[in-house]
């Protein structure tokens, strides 16, 4: 299977990150020093009027917490490892050689899986944590204190269901632009195999990447039913690859 990854991309966002993590952590000690400088004996911070110092050391705070948060997200994104692009060509080892799978093209759609059996857009979680999906609807299971850390970790997981939904139609669009009349499936893919869900009529199908947990990428595919498997032309992925380098230089420019 081939497999196109927007590493341009991935390394820009990894670079974001790590000035954001780096500015954050200078305004926060430059915030702390500011607010302590007799301790530190700095010449000049004394003479700061206390007017000028509460209307600083707010903006500090905010400043260096919008960014410490901002970073935090994108170290869940681009740093944490494994890679979901890795785990899932992991998972379609031994399905075969055709079809292609796009990475970080098609946004909302972080990951688009075009295959024998169909169309997959894909959005992942790589939240280890305890969730039931009933329908649509999702509840995640944490203490009180929990919460609070998610909030900081930035790893809440918000509704997939309604991610995947929207990953979906995207590329629809992007299908219909090339005139390819093919239906896209959402899938909701969690990358650690220590998540539990509990799931009862999915609106969007659930699974693991992870090959020995249940349900999994890999069987899903496998058993997909034969009378359901409508994909695209050798022709029509050669029209979407077009489209898909097009709007990565546009994106770029």
């Amino acid at each position: 299977m081939r497999i196109e990854t927007n590493e341009r991309l991935v390394k820009r966002n990894k670079q974001i990150g790590t000035y954001l993590f780096l500015f954050s952590m200078a305004v926060l000690v430059g915030g702390f020093i500011l607010a302590n400088g007799s301790l530190f004996n700095i010449e000049g911070l004394e003479s700061i009027s206390d007017a000028l110092y509460l209307t600083i050391m707010p903006l500090v705070l905010v400043i260096g917490m919008i960014s410490t948060f901002v970073s935090v997200r994108m170290t869940n994104l681009w740093f944490r490892v494994p890679r979901p692009e890795n785990l899932i060509e992991q998972s379609l080892k031994g399905l075969g050689k055709k079809g292609a799978l796009y990475n970080y093209f098609h946004f909302p759609a972080r990951h688009v899986l075009i295959a024998p059996q169909g169309v997959f857009a894909i959005v992942t979680r790589f939240q280890e944590g305890s969730y039931r999906v009933e329908g649509s609807k999702w509840r995640t299971f944490r203490t009180p204190i929990g919460r609070i850390f998610s909030i900081f970790r930035m790893d809440g997981i918000n509704n997939p269901t309604l991610d995947a939904q929207m990953a979906a139609e995207h590329v629809q669009d992007i299908l219909r632009s090339i005139n390819a009349e093919v239906p896209v499936h959402p899938l909701i893919l969690f990358t650690d195999s220590r998540a539990r869900l509990e799931i009862f009529n999915s609106t969007v199908p659930v699974l693991y990447a992870d090959p020995k947990q249940e349900p999994n990428l890999k069987d899903y595919l496998r058993d997909f039913p034969k009378e359901g498997r409508v994909t695209l032309t050798q022709e029509q992925i050669d029209q979407f690859d077009e489209a898909t380098r097009g709007s990565s230089k546009r994106k770029r420019g």
